[in-house]
């Protein structure tokens, strides 16, 4: 069988691949940071209120995929000898106290919009 190697012409004449997900992919993603979610259209037409449950979904699921990053990353095999495991696990115990700070933040925020 004949491997294909594309010729440089054929790389210019190809359309750029644009990739687009959706805000409910985005959210399914754990995606809750709201400069993020703001450029999708969808977002403007929502309520608060809805755009804050969207968010809260977007924590939790963010927080189990932490959480199921640090247990994969504890569960490797003598720690003593890989550093760089535990630097990993440093960064996400870092990102898991950011969660926390943002999670309060995106609550006070949110709770000032649904006020009025």
């Amino acid at each position: 069988m004949e491997e294909y190697e594309p010729k440089e012409q054929d790389l210019k004449s190809a359309p750029p691949q644009k990739s687009s997900i959706t805000l409910q992919q985005a959210i399914d993603f754990g995606e809750y940071d709201l400069v993020q979610l703001e450029n999708f259209a969808e977002w403007h037409t929502l309520s608060p209120h809805i755009q804050w449950q969207l968010v809260r979904k977007a924590l939790d699921i963010r927080n189990r995929q932490l959480i199921t990053q640090y247990a994969e990353l504890n569960n490797a095999l003598d720690l003593r000898n890989k550093p760089h495991v535990k630097d990993a696990m440093k960064n996400v115990e870092r990102q898991l106290k950011n969660l926390a700070k943002d999670r309060e933040q995106l609550y006070v925020e949110f709770s000032n919009k649904m006020v009025g």
